[in-house]
């Protein structure tokens, strides 16, 4: 699909939570007054000075923001096309860029009074995260896990437990992120008063989707000053790796109505075969889930598929849902990375710059590997590298022969 870059994109979400069709709050009724009190807060902080200026004073000298821009001059010089810069979210504090907007939750928590912390973790960047804003501030955190991720990414529940948080291994349904996510929002329909929801991407009911998007833009922000810095001008792409999407949105956000090509790239998994994949934008159709209308892997009956990926924070059957309006609109395109390709990319990026990216992430630099060669030198590319793997590496040790 050609992209659509001269459409001035608006400014959503509407006041109701849609970004186009997509999106809303399609939630039980106990839950909708505890989602109204979330966005009432989120909103007033937003006008509100002070809160920001503390938002940002955190990520500059906890976090360590502003993240480089670096030029991959090794990985570029060995496709022999456009320039490949990665965009280092991986040197964040906690490894990747959920600490951002987990920062921003636990300020917001923090604000509205709530003392606990509750939230679902795939590959356990996000829960690692959250635990961490929560020692910060003072609050206690809860994070569900599905026993699959549980095996694959021991290290980040070690971690968690670590830093004070109580992990919920989930053993119902595909033992993964979509069934950590369900066994969250239980928790929380039974303690909203006390408790805040610090979902981990751009999806769930409004307002998370703008929220997390809002708190992630720092990486958007800084990438467009920093690239106009090294290069006097703008990139030719964007790439970044979709599973909910908070990091691809984070970076797209800066550059929604500039001339710029974007791409968020999927998980491919080993096939195109129900169970075999988590492609929700290339595969699925429009329907609901976790209280969004989005678009969604499912079966006849509208019931979510199970998913797979070789990176746990990429297997969820749906998706954010300004990404579907993306999709739709033509803003973004869409496209997918296999496992076979992004445990290459894990490898190549590894060897040839000396940085070792999550799963995650190499499903973007798999897509940046294959572009480069097709374009000029001239050209750039900039890719988010919103995760670095030392999470991973157990798991991949064996995939690729390393005892």
């Amino acid at each position: 699909m050609k992209q659509n870059n001269d459409k001035k994109v608006e400014n959503l979400p509407t006041q109701a939570g849609f970004f186009g069709e997509y999106g809303g709050r399609f939630v039980p009724p106990q839950l909708t007054e505890a989602l109204i009190e979330v966005e009432e807060a989120y909103l007033d902080a937003k006008k509100d000075e002070s809160f920001q200026q503390e938002f940002r004073r955190l990520l500059k000298h906890f976090v360590g923001h502003p993240s480089p821009l670096y030029l991959a001059q090794n990985l570029t010089s060995k496709y022999g096309g456009a320039q490949i810069y990665l965009k280092r979210e991986d040197l964040n504090h906690t490894g990747a860029h959920k600490i951002n907007h987990t920062i921003g939750e636990a300020l917001l928590a923090k604000r509205m009074g709530k003392t606990k912390l509750l939230a679902e973790t795939g590959a356990g960047q996000h829960g690692v995260a959250l635990a961490t804003a929560a020692a910060l501030l003072g609050l206690e955190c809860e994070i569900h896990m599905g026993a699959i991720d549980v095996a694959k990414q021991h290290p980040n529940v070690l971690r968690m437990q670590l830093l004070g948080a109580k992990v919920v291994t989930v053993k119902s349904g595909g033992r993964c992120l979509k069934d950590a996510v369900d066994s969250a929002f239980a928790t929380f329909i039974a303690d909203h008063e006390h408790t805040f929801f610090g979902i981990g991407s751009v999806v769930g009911p409004h307002p998370y989707p703008m929220m997390v998007r809002d708190f992630q833009s720092i990486v958007g922000e800084e990438a467009r000053e920093q690239i106009l810095e090294q290069e006097g001008r703008l990139p030719d792409n964007l790439i970044a790796c979709v599973g909910g999407g908070s990091n691809a949105m984070g970076l797209f956000a800066a550059f929604l109505n500039d001339p710029v090509s974007m791409t968020g790239v999927e998980p491919g998994g080993r096939s195109f075969k129900p169970g075999d994949h988590a492609a929700t934008l290339t595969l699925g159709k429009p329907g609901t889930l976790h209280g969004m209308f989005t678009y969604l892997l499912q079966d006849d009956q509208g019931e979510p598929l199970p998913v797979h990926s070789i990176a746990s924070g990429l297997d969820y059957p749906g998706v954010g849902p300004q990404h579907s309006y993306f999709k739709d609109s033509g803003r973004v395109e869409y496209v997918t990375a296999t496992d076979k390709e992004a445990l290459k990319a894990f490898s190549i990026l590894s060897r040839t710059e000396g940085i070792i990216p999550a799963l995650e992430s190499a499903h973007a630099v798999a897509h940046a590997i294959k572009l480069s060669p097709t374009l000029k030198k001239d050209k750039v590319i900039i890719v988010n590298l919103s995760g670095r793997g030392d999470k991973d590496v157990d798991y991949v040790a064996p995939l690729l022969g390393i005892e």
